[in-house]
């Protein structure tokens, strides 16, 4: 690490950029590697850091189509919570939360975790019910998540319309107060860089175009940019585009792919101090730190792989803050963004062995992926490192599909975020 004076940094500030140190190098990729990572996001970058940091394994390649931390990694709203209900998913959740309360620390990195609060808004009977059942299931997890009432909400989030002549009238709300929010860019960054570090070749620009398997075992992959790299295992963490790379495989996976939009508003001063989510208006808000309202909402009906927004999407997302928080009404949108996120019939991830020898997925995390990243690459690294699945990721197998043992937090949760 560099140290500059005073008149350094001011002569620095004036150079463009062109002497300031680089945070990872821009390595010509090796003929052979021990393991090849397909995917530079969040989660392909975690898997490279965890694979060099905990098992040793340095001899990697992350390949990144574009630029790291490029896809869906710098287009989500950044909510990172671990309440779920059923106890796989629970348990994987948590274990990323855990990473994540340690993880500027253990990169060396302010990936700027603040510990708001995520609160869920019940708006019906039926909703204070479901909520009550997941605080009760997240109890007996050792997972902190509590009730509150209409009137504690109002207390507690002042902002946001109580009233009984509200549309959606607020009964109550769940709060997990060790959820909230990171910066994303600041997460791949931190990734990135300490991957680097530890030996982690970073390749950018550098599609992967088909697999290289003979007698049912992947040997490398072919790529636009560099021809054949070999490898002796493949682990695919690509999101919406894994179909794409299974299809290379020869086999199928249970996703589709659909747009996940949202928006941020122009600036202003700080009024909400948490994110505030409702499965029932569908919609959820928080401030980032530069004062901008983040708004989201579900995934777009159509499937597709355009990163554009619908009208349609937008109004709705805005009409559903809106109900929960007139005073946002006046409030001008500044842009909108649009993902593509990979969702299964149970809205759980897959993290997965697949039918060709050597090639492993990491996929399926739907809208719920970023607050995933620290533990889906801690265990996804596990699962590479040992060619076999890591506990957490046992339950989590492309093959529940046809056995049948789903995990279904989707109809648990009603919408996954």
């Amino acid at each position: 690490m560099q140290h500059y004076s005073g008149f350094g940094l001011l002569k620095h500030s004036l150079t463009h950029h062109e002497n300031w140190q680089r945070q990872w190098r821009n390595p010509t990729p090796k003929k052979k590697y021990d393991i090849i990572i397909v995917g530079g996001g969040g989660h392909g970058l975690a898997t490279a850091y965890y694979l060099a940091k905990v098992h040793g394994i340095t001899n990697i390649a992350v390949l990144e189509k574009g630029w790291l931390g490029g896809g869906n990694t710098a287009r989500n709203t950044t909510i990172v919570r671990s309440n779920y209900l059923w106890d796989e998913s629970a348990r994987l959740y948590e274990h990323a939360m855990k990473l994540w309360e340690g993880l500027s620390q253990d990169l060396n990195y302010n990936v700027m975790f603040s510990q708001r609060g995520v609160y869920h808004t019940c708006h019906t009977l039926q909703d204070m019910r479901s909520n009550e059942r997941l605080v009760y299931a997240n109890a007996l997890q050792g997972i902190d998540n509590e009730m509150l009432d209409a009137e504690q909400v109002q207390k507690e989030i002042p902002a946001i319309d109580c009233s009984p002549s509200a549309r959606y009238p607020i009964l109550g709300a769940s709060v997990q107060r060790r959820g909230g929010n990171a910066r994303h860019d600041a997460v791949a960054w931190g990734y990135a860089r300490g991957a680097d570090a530890l030996g982690v070749d970073l390749i950018q620009q550098c599609e992967v175009i088909d697999m290289v398997i003979e007698n049912n075992i992947v040997k490398g992959v072919k790529t636009k940019q560099h021809g054949v790299i070999m490898a002796d295992r493949v682990g695919c963490v690509t999101a919406g585009n894994s179909s794409t790379l299974a299809k290379m495989a020869g086999f199928d996976l249970p996703l589709e792919s659909h747009p996940l939009q949202a928006l941020v508003s122009e600036p202003i001063k700080p009024i909400i101090d948490c994110v505030v989510m409702s499965n029932h208006v569908h919609g959820y808000v928080s401030q980032s730190d530069k004062g901008d309202l983040v708004i989201g909402a579900g995934i777009d009906g159509y499937t597709g792989y355009g990163q554009r927004g619908s009208y349609p999407t937008i109004e709705h997302t805005i009409q559903a803050i809106i109900e929960m928080f007139p005073i946002f009404s006046r409030v001008r949108m500044n842009r909108q963004w649009g993902g593509i996120v990979d969702t299964t019939a149970d809205a759980c991830p897959i993290i997965s062995e697949t039918p060709v020898g050597g090639l492993f997925f990491n996929c399926g995390w739907g809208t719920g992926g970023f607050k995933a990243t620290p533990g889906s690459g801690h265990v996804f690294a596990a699962t590479l490192a040992e060619g076999k699945a890591h506990p957490l990721a046992e339950p989590f197998s492309m093959f529940r599909f046809h056995s049948g043992k789903l995990i279904d937090e989707h109809g648990a949760a009603g919408v996954a975020h």
